[in-house]
């Protein structure tokens, strides 16, 4: 994990070995007071050299001037090559996701998803910039302080040496609570977010049902669990600060006691026992510093291994040897083909059906049924468990996703609109499509007229999943939007269900004329929308009940037949 987490450092090399460079001479120039001190009591104040004393003085000031301009550079760049790191991470991490399969977004929520991109990584570049700096300008810090400290006393020197084994053994004793309580603090603040996407996404409902007091309720769950991770994260801090600091503070007590007794031993001067006192803080100081990294560091690895756990979870891959499958007849054939969701569920159980290019194939049935499933598995949303699925006599495993993916148009009862104009929501149908292709899919998908009427026209926006837009509009548009990528392959999952009766027969007329020549697979409970499918197949408990057009389920007078004429028993009652 180490390694993949320095590899995000080699695109900035030179302003990481710059960054390192200005930390180490900061820590060099921290040296530099104590020295004048301990100069100007043995020496310059003793001997009353006026002169030096003002020149050393000058020096140093000068000296903290060019610390001020390495700190602001520190700071700055620094800190500009963490948020770097952390970009590269995030659009690492945003391009893998865009790669991951359905499965994972089916067991993963938005808000945990999130979390990770935003909180974690922010963590992780804090670490990406003060980690680095911290090990190895206060490890140097720690090694010229003790090598200056022994120029004044080595006996000393080693006895205050002699404590960091015990602070040592402390912080590692107390590191694995520590790691323990951060990532467990990493997991709440995902649900909490998760919790929030959540409610704010379904506020709609929400107020609808008038059903505030209950998510205020599940909130407060997961509020609940944050406090309590919280509570565990900072007690592992305040554990682990108080016992280290107290080390620390051990050690000024032994350099008193120390150094008091080797001055009664005549083993030290006044001078050199001052001078000892002033410096013994560019000994503590980074050993302090050195210890806050270790809260830091915790915090970071925490974040880099979530983020690793999604890097590492397996992406969509072509079959080797898949190719492209540039623009497809549209002969579909499944065979013995099975599929669950959960690998002991079966949703499709052993189904066979064959539909010609350009022929429409119509899909009915109860809900569960597994319908959409079979909707799903064409364009490989989901892999097969077993059986085959062919497209133009071949298996979909031989053709790359994104070729297979470009021959299907899908329109589903509840598209989604991105947060963006009238007229990006169409071209998402074929990015590289001139304005007059949008206006004429529009024209096809009977909403141009509409967008016309607007203030703005195409240049509307839509608001976050369309909400500024009825559902008849919404439908329309993305109807227009498969218009405009002019696919070989339809599926109409349920595409005209959530419209009024009359914006139905405008979509209808839109689609019927779209489906012309092309292969279609329509998934329908008003069955009065696909009378006219070249066949009908009844899909339940994972199978084919029955199949053949309408006139032939009807004179079968089967589970088709007594849908028919329930449905057509409830508009004569309507």
């Amino acid at each position: 994990m180490l390694r993949r987490f320095l590899e995000y450092y080699r695109p900035h090399k030179k302003l990481f070995a710059l960054d390192m460079a200005a930390s180490l001479t900061v820590a060099f120039i921290g040296v530099v007071y104590p020295m004048v001190t301990r100069a100007l009591l043995n020496d310059l104040i003793p001997n009353r050299k006026f002169r030096l004393i003002v020149i050393y003085g000058v020096g140093v000031l000068v000296l903290y001037f060019i610390k001020m301009l390495l700190n602001y550079f520190i700071q700055y760049q620094g800190h500009m090559m963490g948020v770097r790191m952390q970009a590269q991470m995030r659009s690492d991490l945003f391009r893998h996701l865009e790669k991951l399969p359905f499965t994972f977004y089916d067991n993963n929520e938005t808000g945990k998803i999130m979390s990770r991109m935003t909180n974690d990584l922010a963590d992780v570049s804090e670490l990406a910039h003060h980690g680095p700096e911290n090990i190895i300008t206060s490890s140097v810090s720690v090694v010229i302080s003790f090598v200056y400290l022994s120029t004044i006393n080595v006996w000393l020197s080693l006895i205050i040496f002699a404590c960091v084994p015990l602070l040592i053994f402390v912080s590692m004793k107390l590191r694995a609570r520590m790691h323990a309580a951060f990532a467990k603090s990493r997991k709440a603040i995902a649900l909490i977010n998760a919790s929030i996407q959540s409610s704010i996404a379904g506020i709609r409902v929400t107020k609808a049902f008038t059903n505030a007091e209950e998510e205020q309720a599940k909130f407060q769950v997961s509020n609940g669990e944050m406090v309590e991770a919280s509570r565990d994260q900072y007690r592992a801090m305040g554990l682990f600060h108080s016992s280290t600091t107290f080390i620390t503070e051990v050690f000024n007590v032994v350099v008193l006691i120390a150094g008091g007794l080797f001055m009664y031993a005549d083993y030290i001067d006044f001078a050199d026992y001052s001078a000892f006192v002033v410096s013994i803080n560019l000994f503590i100081n980074p050993i302090n510093t050195l210890i806050r990294f270790m809260e830091q560091f915790q915090s970071g690895a925490a974040g880099f291994e979530r983020f690793v756990e999604i890097m590492d979870t397996p992406t969509e891959a072509d079959e080797k040897g898949a190719v492209d499958a540039q623009r497809l007849e549209g002969d579909i054939r499944f065979e013995d083909v099975s599929y669950g969701y959960e690998q002991d569920q079966n949703v499709l159980k052993h189904v066979n059906f064959t539909i010609e290019k350009g022929k429409t194939y119509a899909l009915v049935g109860p809900s569960g049924g597994g319908k959409t499933t079979i909707c799903h598995l064409i364009p490989r949303f989901y892999d097969l468990h077993s059986g085959s699925i062919l497209l133009d006599g071949k298996p979909i495993e031989s053709f790359t996703r994104e070729s297979l993916r470009r021959n299907i148009g899908i329109v589903q009862q509840d598209m989604y609109l991105f947060n963006a104009s009238i007229r990006d929501n169409i071209l998402y149908g074929r990015l590289d499509a001139t304005d007059e292709e949008v206006i004429e899919a529009a024209k096809r998908a009977n909403i141009h007229d509409y967008i016309m009427t607007l203030d703005a026209g195409s240049d509307t926006g839509v608001g976050e999943r369309g909400v500024k837009l009825s559902g008849g509009p919404k439908q329309r548009i993305c109807i227009a939007r498969v218009f405009l990528k002019n696919p070989p392959i339809l599926i109409l999952d349920e595409a005209t269900s959530a419209l009024d009766n009359t914006t139905e027969i405008l979509i209808q007329r839109a689609l019927d004329e779209l489906c012309k020549g092309r292969t279609t697979i329509v998934v329908a409970h008003r069955l009065s929308t696909i009378k006219n499918a070249d066949e009908i197949a009844v899909i339940s408990d994972g199978g084919i009940l029955e199949q053949g057009s309408h006139e032939q389920l009807l004179e079968l007078g089967g589970i088709y037949s007594e849908l028919y004429s329930l449905q057509f028993r409830e508009q004569e009652s309507a």
